[in-house]
């Protein structure tokens, strides 16, 4: 720790230096709120064009190449990143702090890392509950006033090497996930919503629609399958235990966000008699939203995730069909027209946005003994099997960051000898 110092945040970086004026008459912009990025990884980004549409009021703060951006809002919801590409006329929402780094004496991946450590969250969230506002929030002069250990240069360069190392594999990781999902979902579309490989007479189907006479449909109720749900415990979450997940991680493909899970004590989990997660079930989104409105959402955990077992919550449905791919086959269909519209129709229409199981039971769907349907299923299940284990692997990676995230930061491990 020798050459280590102690330094204020605020006296290596500056924060909100740039913010655009409607002066300058961009006739688009591409705006990035805060609930659409989550520990530096993009959910979408927002085309505007100012020409027809209004420009919304937080969308003012610009950012640059390496400005790290971090919520002034529920820091424990762990809204933060760092700019490496963008697309032009880039804005993003005031809700975000942006930090610019001083690079002549601190490399800016290494100030975010530094701002990634689950200590700073926790200490900027504990500052936000303190807060007059409505809900716990943090001032860009509280990310100032961090006191941090700041090495040489070049041992920050080591140390993210490292670091960066590993969210590069579950990047690449990711890459492969998504890949694998596009082609299955367009052999999907292509046999199933075009029936491209079908050469015969059509009829319309229960659903109203024209459909290939000999891919018969069947009811879910009429099909052998598991749906349930979780449970609540009585007095709600505790900080330590058996992984509980909830709606929120019900929205892409094999990932669970630990490190927001809730948990329920080890001996309700011991109790339960539903709600475990095997793997390759699938997941659907039973409640929540806007009134008036439902959004459907799918997903399947996988197996070897870093916990013997974690459970869903009383706001997810599982459903299980028992059959090699069939899961898998169902995660597609229900994305497509009808069923979505079905979920979304009779989850809209409660005063709580929300789906029961008759509206499940009630779909209608592709019978799993049809020639296709098992080609398909036979055909998507080891796909899913390589993106599930991807994702598994993925929450190993992070854990293995994050326990070394702290060592790293505090000097604690030496990264002199490393080859790297």
């Amino acid at each position: 720790m020798a050459e280590w110092k102690k330094v204020c945040l605020g006296d290596i970086v500056k924060t909100n230096q740039n913010t655009y004026s409607p002066k300058e008459k961009w006739e688009y912009i591409n705006y990035l709120d805060t609930g659409n990025l989550t520990m530096n990884r993009i959910g979408s980004i927002q085309y505007i064009d100012l020409s027809k549409e209004k420009l919304p009021s937080r969308a003012k703060r610009k950012v640059k190449y390496n400005s790290i951006v971090y919520s002034t809002v529920r820091p424990n919801q762990l809204h933060y990143g760092i700019i490496k590409e963008q697309p032009e006329n880039f804005l993003v929402s005031t809700g975000f702090v942006v930090v610019d780094v001083d690079f002549r004496v601190a490399n800016p991946d290494y100030i975010y890392y530094i701002l990634a450590q689950r200590e700073i969250t926790e200490h900027l969230q504990a500052i936000g509950e303190q807060s007059v506002s409505a809900y716990p929030s943090i001032k860009p002069s509280d990310i100032e006033e961090l006191e941090i250990y700041l090495p040489s240069i070049e041992e920050q360069e080591r140390i993210v090497s490292i670091l960066s190392a590993i969210d590069e594999k579950i990047r690449q990781n990711e890459r492969i996930n998504n890949n694998l999902e596009q082609q299955a979902q367009a052999l999907f579309k292509s046999w199933f919503v075009d029936f491209e490989p079908f050469d015969e007479e059509f009829v319309v189907s229960p659903v109203g629609t024209n459909i290939p006479a000999s891919l018969e449909m069947i009811q879910i109720s009429n099909l052998p399958h598991i749906l349930e749900t979780g449970k609540r415990p009585k007095g709600g979450a505790v900080t330590s235990g058996v992984p509980s997940i909830g709606a929120e991680n019900v929205k892409k493909l094999g990932e669970v966000n630990f490190a927001s899970a809730k948990y329920i004590p080890v001996e309700f989990a011991s109790k339960m008699e539903k709600g475990k997660v095997n793997g390759y079930e699938l997941m659907l989104y039973k409640d929540g939203g806007k009134p008036g409105t439902f959004i459907p959402h799918f997903s399947m955990f996988g197996e070897g995730f870093p916990y013997d077992e974690f459970y869903i919550n009383e706001h997810v449905f599982k459903l299980d069909f028992g059959n090699i791919g069939y899961n898998e086959f169902a995660y597609f269909y229900l994305q497509t027209e009808y069923p979505y519209n079905w979920l979304a129709n009779n989850g809209g229409k409660a005063a709580v946005p929300g789906i029961n199981q008759q509206d499940v039971n009630s779909i209608w769907i592709y019978h799993p003994e049809n020639l296709y349907v098992k080609r398909y299923s036979e055909w998507i299940q080891p796909i899913f099997t390589t993106i599930l284990k991807n994702c598994a692997q993925n929450v190993k990676l992070a854990q293995l960051r994050d326990t070394l995230l702290p060592k790293l930061m505090s000097g604690e491990l030496d990264v002199s000898e490393f080859d790297l």
